[in-house]
C-alpha cells in the first residue's frame, strides 16, 4: 500500500526508538536516510535489511517528483534522519508537502525529538512556547533578535557547539545578561548535562569550558 511514513530515530540512546518505528523500517519498501552511513548503523543494530536511499537537504528538491511517482506506484516509503524527527530543522517538509498535494497517505510515528526533553528538563515555563530551530548565521539574524527580544513566551533554539558562545553572547546583548537560559547538551548520551542560569553565567560556564555535541537552548519570554 503507499504511503509516507514519517519515523523518528534515537537521538542519541539506541533504546528510545519504539516497537512500531522498528516494525514499520522492516516493512517499507524503501527507506530515505539523511545519512545512509549513520542510519546503515541504526539499521544494523536492529538487523533491519530493507533498502536504504539517501535523502538530504542537497538532493531534496530534485528528488521529490521521483519519490512522489514511486508512492503513486505502490510503494511504501520511509523517511528517517540522522536523529530525532524528520523535518524538524531537518529534510521531510517538502517531500509530506507533495504528498498531500498529490492525496498520498502520510503517517508520521510519534517519538524522540531533542527539544522536548531540553524544554521539560530547563524549568522554564513550558505551557505556551515558541520553536524556533537555528538562528540565521548571517543576513537577518540581528532582526530575527531584536523581534524575538519582545517574545513573551519561552523560546527554543537549536546550535552548534561552535557556535554557541556567539549565540550567548547575543542573547546577552539583545535579551539582556539577566534573561534565563537553559542549554542542554547530549541528551540521552553518556556525557548528558544540563547548565541553567542568567544568560551571562551560561555564557561564563561556556567560556571557560567550551561545549561539544549536540545543544539545545531554552529562553525565558521577556516579561
Amino acid at each position: 500500500m503507499s504511503k509516507l511514513y514519517i519515523v523518528p530515530t534515537p537521538i542519541g540512546n539506541l533504546k528510545d526508538i519504539t516497537f512500531r518505528a522498528i516494525e514499520v523500517l522492516n516493512d517499507v519498501d524503501l527507506i530515505l536516510a539523511e545519512d545512509t552511513r549513520t542510519s546503515g548503523k541504526l539499521l544494523k543494530h536492529f538487523e533491519i535489511g530493507t533498502p536504504m536511499q539517501s535523502h538530504h537537504m542537497h538532493n531534496e528538491h530534485k528528488m521529490v517528483d521521483q519519490l512522489v511517482q514511486k508512492l503513486k506506484s505502490g510503494m511504501s516509503i520511509a523517511l528517517i534522519s540522522d536523529a530525532g524527527t524528520p523535518a524538524i530543522s531537518d529534510p521531510g517538509f517538502l517531500l509530506t508537502r507533495a504528498c498531500i498535494e498529490n492525496n498520498i497517505e502520510v503517517d508520521c510515528l510519534p517519538g524522540a525529538t531533542a527539544f522536548v526533553p531540553a524544554l521539560v528538563n530547563s524549568g522554564l515555563p513550558n505551557d505556551k512556547f515558541v520553536f524556533e530551530g537555528f538562528l540565521p548565521v548571517k543576513k537577518g539574524r540581528q532582526t530575527r533578535l531584536k523581534l524575538l527580544a519582545e517574545e513573551t513566551r519561552t523560546m527554543v533554539f537549536y546550535e552548534s557547539p561552535h557556535k554557541l558562545i556567539k549565540t550567548l553572547t547575543n542573547f546577552c546583548e539583545y535579551f539582556g545578561e539577566d534573561r534565563l537560559v537553559s542549554v542542554s547538551r547530549e541528551l540521552t548520551k553518556l556525557y548528558e548535562e544540563t547548565i541553567r542560569g542568567t544568560a551571562k553565567e551560561v555564557l561564563e560556564h561556556y567560556t571557560n569550558k567550551p561545549p561539544k555535541g549536540e545543544i539545545v537552548i531554552i529562553v525565558s519570554g521577556n516579561k
